[in-house]
């Protein structure tokens, strides 16, 4: 379990827990971190958990996410916060800018995940 051990993930999940808190507290920090950085952190964190999970599963240290689980959990992610919500609560807006988001973070964890777990 050295991906949820390691400074990378605790550092994603304590910025991302600090940005929705300061919302939900109705803290004053400028738009661009409340509406694109937890964006950014999504596909990070989830592909980490989901990597940690399976290889706990497996019992082994030694299984990446693939290219293609990667985009396509990232894919899901996007349809459905970006497409799907919006269209179903008020809640949720569609951002394009979002999506992009998204897609890097999921490329970033996807580049970095044999260098750091």
């Amino acid at each position: 379990m050295k991906i949820l051990k390691h400074p990378f993930f605790y550092l994603s999940v304590l910025i991302a827990s600090v940005i929705y808190s300061a919302q939900r507290l109705q803290l004053p920090l400028p738009d661009w971190i409340y509406f694109y950085v937890n964006d950014f952190l999504c596909m990070p964190i989830v592909l980490s958990l989901s990597l940690a999970i399976l290889r706990c599963i497996k019992k082994t240290e030694n299984l990446y996410v693939p290219l293609a689980v990667a985009l396509g959990l990232t894919t899901y992610f996007a349809i459905y916060f970006e497409w799907f919500m919006p269209q179903v609560n008020a809640r949720y807006t569609a951002d394009v800018i979002d999506v992009a988001l998204y897609f890097v973070g999921g490329f970033l964890f996807f580049s970095l995940q044999k260098r750091l777990f």
